[in-house]
Parts: C-alpha cells; structure tokens; sequence
C-alpha cells in the first residue's frame, strides 16, 4: 500500500507535533507514523494512524518500514550528540534503505549552526553536514530542513535548573531559538506543499536573544535572582561538570564549551524569512517564546539536561 508521508521519530518531539498537524489537516490515508520500538504502534493505531517500524539501526526493519514511501520526513537520530560517529552510521543506513525502496523524497531535519553555510566546526553540526552530502551524493531527491534550535530547549544551553542561582557559561552570542510547536507547523506546511527539490533551506525566527537576555527573562517572568558569569573554556567544563544537578559527563561539557565558541562567533545568529513565508505570519520572537514557556511552568525544563 503507498503511503504519501511517513513521519519518523512520531514518539518524539518534533516528530510527534508534526504528527499532530497531519492528523488534524490530512486525511488517515494519505500518512503513516513510526517508530524505532514496534510496541509504540498502539499508540498510533489508537489514533487511527497507520504505523510502520522503522528502527535506524536495524537495515531490516528500513527496508520493511520504507516500502511504496512518497515523502520520509527523516527526523534525525535521538542518540546522544557526544556519540558522532552512531548518528552517523545511523543515518546511512536510513539514506541506504530510502535509495532502495526508491522513496521518491527525502525531507530531512538538520541543525542551523553556521546559517546557510557548510563550514561549522561544531561536533554535531559536522554529522548533519556528513547526513547532507550522503544525500547529495545519493540518487534522492532531498530537501534537507536546517531546523532553528528550540527555544524549549535553552536550559541545555545555559545549563539552567529550577534551583539554580547562578549560571556559568564561557562565552556569549546571538541565538535564533525558535517554537519547536512552529517549527513543526512550518515543516508540515513544507512537506504538503512540496518543492524545494534538492535544496538546503533554514528556518528560524525573525530575532535573535543572548544568554544573559534568557537569564534576564528568567528573573523578569519568575521573579528570581540567578546570576550570570563568564569564565574560561577551562572553568565552563570544570566547575559545571563538578556541580551539574543532571550529572552529565565531562565529555557534555567540553562538547558545549566548544559549541559556544562557535557560538561566540555567530554561529546561531543567522535568521531567514522563510518561515514567515511559509506560516503566513510571524513566528514568536525569542524573548516571547522564553516568557510564554516560564509563564506556563516557572521551572520549565529540558529532558537532554539530564544524563
């Protein structure tokens, strides 16, 4: 049977929201969900959702899950970012499977570190870029989704905690976070739409925010004090790793002393018009969408802060 669009990593975040808008907007036919564990299908056929298992690192269950596919959103891997090279093989496999069963689209959700850009030296960015040029180099048809970093997820970024008093960070820069809820409206909006055939495109927010304007926000909307403090690389890792409530590893940390040196650099500064265009409004600048998070739940927080 074709299925028109399967959505991958459905159990997931992003996945799951841009589930949510084909459910609502698309009728049952036309998509499919997936999922790496096929003890989640009853979730979706509970939902009147067909399901399909695909899990990146078995080529078996690919091969089955990607039969008579017309559009594969390819959220890309769950899997630990300080684990490069298993996203990596992660992510050829899929691209494999989807070259044999002939999918006729790829649309697949990349990181937004150096804009447009190919030459980012940030860890994770680098497996993106490597997941880009496999589908250059493949015989799909591709488009692959520079995804603004979510703006749900700034605590990872700052290290930030309900108790926490004070962060410590090793640097400082611009930021386009953006509603991971838009960015999957947008994404769904894209792939019914169509187009972009073979294209790296970016979708962010208007705007920009800094480190200290989250912490800003954070005292404004929860009335707290937490402080902000700037160290050396060196310290950054030292002092977090030693005091992390998440107990994340030392590896973590380096990882993102080096992210905010690209950081630093404007790595994350670069915002496009494209989601704009695409949502047919404006999308929630950053300051807002860190209010409206905190107005919600005053000590909202990140599931990746914890090991």
């Amino acid at each position: 049977m074709t299925i028109q669009y399967l959505i991958t990593g459905a159990t997931g975040g992003l996945g799951g929201l841009i589930l949510d808008y084909f459910i609502e907007n698309v009728p049952p036919s036309e998509f499919a969900a997936s999922s790496s564990n096929p003890k989640n299908s009853s979730r979706f056929v509970s939902r009147g959702v067909q399901f399909r298992h695909l899990n990146y690192e078995d080529p078996i269950s690919l091969d089955s899950g990607l039969q008579d596919v017309q559009n594969l959103l390819f959220i890309s891997t769950n899997t630990n970012i300080i684990h490069i090279d298993r996203i990596e093989k992660q992510h050829r496999n899929v691209v494999d499977a989807a070259q044999r069963a002939k999918v006729k689209h790829v649309w697949y959700t990349s990181l937004p570190f150096g804009g447009l850009a190919n030459e980012s030296e940030v860890a994770v960015q680098r497996a993106h870029l490597a997941t880009e040029r496999m589908l250059q180099e493949s015989s799909l048809v591709f488009t692959s989704i520079r995804e603004a970093i979510y703006v749900e997820a700034f605590p990872i970024f700052i290290n930030w905690y309900a108790n926490t008093t004070k962060v410590t960070l090793p640097g400082d820069g611009e930021i386009a976070f953006t509603s991971r809820v838009e960015l999957a409206e947008c994404t769904a909006r894209l792939m019914l739409g169509g187009g972009f055939e073979n294209r790296t495109i970016l979708l962010t927010a208007g705007e920009t925010i800094t480190a200290k304007e989250i912490v800003e926000v954070i005292n404004e909307t929860t009335d707290r004090q937490v402080e902000l403090q700037y160290v050396s690389p060196r310290e950054y890792v030292q002092i977090n790793q030693r005091n992390d409530e998440g107990g994340k590893p030392l590896a973590f940390f380096e990882l993102f002393a080096a992210m905010w040196k690209e950081i630093g650099s404007g790595a994350l500064q670069t915002t496009d018009g494209l989601m704009r265009e695409i949502l047919g409004r404006d999308p929630m600048t950053p300051r807002e969408a860190v209010r409206q998070l905190l107005v919600a739940n005053r000590d909202h927080s990140w599931h990746q802060n914890y090991a």
